[in-house]
This record gives structure tokens, sequence and C-alpha cells, in this order.
């Protein structure tokens, strides 16, 4: 559950980010995040994954309140949450498998190291492409990549930022469903996005930004096209023939 009550953030005196803004979102709930450039969607982001703090207001994920949070469990809690990025962000010496085993050794949980990487690649349709590197891959197939290393922790919640920007229509749309189907396993996805003629073809709420408000937060609409039904990501089996 992540809850967000009156939230803002100054950077300068007069200067807001965002302001007073007020949400929630569900597990397992799949949510799109736009506004115009500046409306404050990257702000917002970054204080969902506590890269930035409040100025004021009431900010809670998993139980959590950003006021009460001691800063030894800051790093704990960051570990359940899941980032995409819009310029994919993958090291590009080193393999596929690599890129997302990283994030597991960076944060010290290495149990089950092995299962967990490629059940994650399976889960994104990468099962075979563990010992590539980055530039052998297409756009589409790097941002699964980027995909499969924010899930592979187990997250609660996973915050992808402009995740379709660099990629052509069909690209986006299957990234899109991607993502939809990780949040039908349960997962919380928050997508900050441009792209609405691709974005509402998928059933989804909507939060818009403006100058820092909230000013709409509209339920899920019917799909204006109709891709196939979303169902849980498998993250249960185990794929064969990808090794590190």
């Amino acid at each position: 559950m992540i809850s967000l009550s009156n939230v803002g953030k100054e950077f300068r005196r007069g200067r807001w980010g965002v302001r007073d803004v007020s949400f929630a979102i569900r597990k397992g709930e799949f949510v799109l995040l736009t506004g115009s450039s500046g409306a404050g969607k990257t702000t917002l982001m970054k204080l969902l994954s506590f890269e930035e703090k409040p100025s004021e207001g009431e900010l809670i994920l998993e139980g959590r309140t950003n006021g009460k949070l001691k800063k030894r469990e800051l790093p704990l809690l960051r570990r359940r949450i899941g980032m995409v990025f819009q310029d994919f962000r993958l090291l590009p010496d080193r393999s596929v498998y690599e890129n997302v085993a990283f994030v597991l050794k960076a944060t010290g949980s290495t149990k089950g190291i092995d299962r967990r990487v490629l059940r994650a690649l399976a889960a994104v349709g990468l099962s075979g492409r563990g010992d590539s590197l980055p530039g052998e891959l297409s756009g589409g197939e790097q941002q699964r990549v980027g995909i499969a290393r924010a899930i592979v922790n187990d997250p609660f919640v996973v915050l992808a930022d402009e995740p379709t920007g660099n990629l052509d229509d069909r690209n986006k749309r299957e990234i899109f469903q991607l993502l939809k189907k990780i949040a039908a396993g349960g997962t919380a996805v928050l997508v900050a996005t441009h792209d609405l003629s691709v974005a509402r073809e998928f059933r989804a709420r909507m939060l818009v930004l403006d100058q820092g408000r909230l000013v709409r937060d509209e339920p899920p609409t019917i799909e204006t096209a109709a891709p196939r039904p979303a169902s849980p990501v498998p993250l249960v089996a185990r794929p064969t023939g990808v090794r590190p």
C-alpha cells in the first residue's frame, strides 16, 4: 500500500515541485502518472523512491511513514522498490544476466541469486538472452532487462519513469503490456508517461499533474484497442539454458 496525504516538496522558497498531493495505490494496481513537462512527475517519482524527502505532508510505503523512518531502515525499504528508467541504465560491458544479478549483489541479497535472476528473465521473456550484452539487444529488449532488474528483488511497487520514451510504437505497447502483467501478479505499478496515445489502450487508473498539483484522478477506462488480457507474470518456474 502506498499513501500520500497533502505531500509537498519545496526546492527553494516559494518554488514547489509538487504541493498538496494526496492519493493511494493498492497492491496489484496499475496506475499512469501524466502531465505536461514540468508538471511534477519526476519530483513525485523521486519522493516515492526516497531520493527526495517531502517538505510537508505524510508519505506511507508498506506501513512505513517518512517522518518516522529510521536511517538504517531506508536501504531495506529501497530494496523493495523496483525502478525502471527511460534510458535503461544498463551496464554496457556486463551480460544481461550480470545486469540483473548486479542489483542483488549490490544490496547484499545474494541468497538463491541464480534462481531469482533466471526467474526474472523468464518473466520478461528473455530466458535465452542471459549471455548477451546490452548492445546486442533491441531497445525493447534492453527495457525488458531493465524491468527484470526492477522485479528481481520481489518489490511491493515498480516505479517506471517514462519507460517507453525511447521506443517505437510496437515496443511501447509490449512494455506497457508487460508492466500491466506485473501488476496483475500483485505488484503495484506506477508509470510516469507522455505516451498517452498508447497508454490509453490499456485499462488503467490515471493521475494527472498540473503545476505540481494533482488535478485529476481518473478511474480505469475501457481500452480503445484490444490487447490480450493480462495474466499474472510467472515467477515460479525455473527456465533452462541461461547461465552467467
